[in-house]
């Protein structure tokens, strides 16, 4: 993409990735709701023509996808899946983490980004990925199959507009019908507030939202974890 290669450094990155999300935004609202997203329900997604913005070079360094993986206990042989999987990123830790023994369900509800994951997956010489197209109200995944689900920088994009507590509650009742018996669900979202990356302040949800959902959905919250500019919770049955 011409615009990243002007990019001098991981802070302008930062930068860019917030002004582009911003104007996604304003141009949501400048435009017409079509007729589908009324019926799913969902708001703009992101373009998947947009999703080497989410490879920032210094992106594990701040996510710490190892401290969230272990706090799932996504190990050796495992069955998780990755919701809202955008650019894989994801999806390639987990799959190296359970090993060919273990299955990732790679889940996005855009058949463009699934695709840009088939490639991805393909390059990476991996067997154990399965991607599957889901919806706005549901992963379209297989009952108690899964030890682990993880929703990374996606929990924003649940919900209608006007209804947005009532819908998270029903996804998240959804998703655990697929875990195991033990299975957990790893919630990651971006502090309040305007530091580091991510999407702007009114763009954000608190922990304690979810927590809220969590509680409407029948799960309880296992863990709490702080990483530099995000937060992980820990659900279960």
């Amino acid at each position: 993409m011409t615009g990243m290669a002007r990019i001098r450094g991981p802070a302008e990155a930062r930068r860019y990735l917030r002004l582009v999300l911003a104007g996604l935004m304003l141009a949501a609202i400048a435009r017409p709701v079509s007729l589908d997203a009324q019926n799913q329900g969902h708001r703009p997604l992101f373009p998947p023509k947009d999703l080497g913005l989410l490879e920032m070079p210094d992106r594990a360094a701040w996510q710490k996808p190892e401290q969230i993986m272990d706090a799932l206990n996504i190990a050796y042989g495992s069955h998780v899946a990755d919701i809202g999987a955008g650019a894989g990123w994801f999806t390639i830790r987990l799959a190296r983490r359970v090993e060919q023994v273990g299955r990732v369900y790679s889940v996005d509800i855009q058949e463009e980004t699934l695709e840009a994951i088939r490639r991805r997956v393909s390059r990476e010489g991996l067997q154990n990925v399965r991607r599957i197209l889901g919806s706005a109200t549901d992963p379209n995944l297989p009952a108690g199959a899964l030890d682990a689900a993880l929703l990374v920088d996606t929990y924003p994009e649940i919900g209608r507009t006007g209804h947005e507590a009532e819908d998270r509650a029903l996804y998240l009742r959804t998703l655990a019908r697929s875990l195991k018996p033990g299975g957990r669900i790893g919630v990651v979202n971006y502090k309040p507030g305007a530091g580091g990356p991510g999407p702007d302040q009114d763009q954000r949800v608190d922990s304690v939202t979810v927590e809220a959902d969590a509680r409407a959905a029948g799960l309880r919250v296992i863990a709490r974890e702080n990483l530099p500019f995000q937060y992980l919770l820990v659900l279960g049955r």
